[in-house]
């Protein structure tokens, strides 16, 4: 009797409603789940070949969804590099004499699959120093004479603010000048006067006019590669030495670029980094400035700074008590004359009686654990190593 009132006051009460009917088992129970659990998705390797400049090339297993930046700090790793955020990832097609270098954010395995067969392609590990410098140095990039803005704009507009409005999605500065333009199914070039917009890239049919009814429609580039002429003159009968094309992701082969030729190098680098700036926009200056991320404070031009040596001071120590240092002026003389008596001292040491002998006899398998140390190698072979990294300060 007791078990049958328990049960029956339990009855009474109001049934509560399950917040959560997907967890309950039924016979949808692993439908839903199966919808509401994140898939497992798998990352498919594949082995790509990078060649360095001595032509010597290095597989690698990486996933499908690899970057280009991943890629060379992979290198770095593999190869003891010093990571100077120069390191670049270039395509090179051999038939055609195009190369690029690979932003940063970009898929190497889509590259790859833009590759046509017949070509013989490859991926080229090595450095380039200006692949950001417009953004530290944009007055040699953008010449006033190639660069005009819009109507509203009535003041001086200074360097920076180009970038800024190049970077914009709401203003863009024109771009616009002579250019030589290879004519379709053509061999002969006509000097063009171009003009790059938003919306892309025109040339004018009547001289430097600029209105709309002359304004014939060059390329876009959402759907195509900007790519360097590296040997223009000798394919494709270029004018200059100073050639760019663009060259559709899935192409059928030479018939479909678009070949451009500039009178000199400068009128180029302009053309192509505005370019590049309209076509990639925000996400460029995101790649130059990912490798300071994390460094408050920091700008891309100065060094980083452990958190140990911003708690340091200069001290002297020369008195019966020590002082700090506060005049700067004072603090940078004793470093300088303290790194000198260092470099003094290191040069001679004494043995046991009382003659010099050399660091490189003590130090000899230091050196030897260093990428940059070569032992017995001619001078030519010496030359060639430092004009490998480039004519480049440091």
């Amino acid at each position: 009797n007791r078990r049958k009132k328990k049960d029956d006051s339990i009855l009474e009460i109001s049934s509560i409603p399950n917040p959560f009917p997907e967890l309950c088992c039924s016979p949808f129970a692993s439908v839903l789940s199966a919808s509401l659990l994140p898939k497992a998705t798998s990352r498919k390797k594949q082995v790509i070949k990078v060649y360095s400049e001595d032509d010597t090339s290095r597989a690698l297993e990486v996933p499908s969804d690899i970057t280009a930046r991943d890629v060379c700090q992979l290198l770095i790793l593999k190869n003891h590099y010093v990571d100077d955020h120069s390191w670049t990832l270039f395509e090179q097609l051999t038939h055609t004499g195009l190369g690029r270098a690979i932003e940063d954010h970009e898929l190497v395995m889509e590259v790859q699959s833009n590759w046509v067969t017949e070509e013989e392609s490859k991926l080229y590990f090595r450095k380039n120093y200006s692949k950001y410098e417009f953004f530290k140095n944009p007055l040699s990039f953008f010449p006033d004479h190639m660069i005009s803005f819009p109507s509203e704009t009535t003041a001086a507009v200074s360097h920076s603010e180009i970038l800024q409005m190049f970077l914009s999605s709401s203003t863009y500065p024109e771009i616009h000048g002579y250019l030589y333009a290879k004519e379709q199914g053509k061999k002969s070039w006509k000097k063009l006067y171009f003009l790059l917009r938003r919306s892309g890239l025109y040339f004018s049919t009547k001289g430097t006019s600029k209105e709309p009814r002359h304004l014939q429609f060059f390329c876009e580039f959402s759907n195509s590669d900007m790519y360097m002429s590296l040997t223009g003159k000798k394919i494709s009968g270029a004018p200059t030495n100073y050639g760019f094309c663009f060259k559709p992701n899935k192409s059928g082969g030479t018939r479909d670029l678009k070949q451009l030729c500039a009178d000199d190098e400068q009128n180029r680098t302009c053309w192509m980094t505005a370019i590049r700036l309209l076509k990639y926009g925000m996400q460029l200056y995101q790649n130059y400035m990912q490798p300071y991320q994390g460094r408050s404070g920091c700008s891309p031009l100065t060094p980083m700074r452990s958190i140990s040596e911003n708690s340091l001071v200069a001290m002297d120590f020369s008195g019966h008590r020590s002082r700090i240092i506060e005049n700067p002026t004072e603090a940078l003389s004793v470093a300088v004359e303290e790194g000198l008596a260092w470099r003094r001292r290191g040069c001679l040491r004494l043995n046991s009686h009382g003659s010099p002998i050399a660091m490189s006899n003590m130090g000899m398998s230091i050196h030897r654990s260093q990428s940059w140390f070569h032992h017995k190698i001619s001078r030519e072979e010496a030359q060639r190593l430092i004009l490998q990294h480039g004519l480049v300060d440091g």
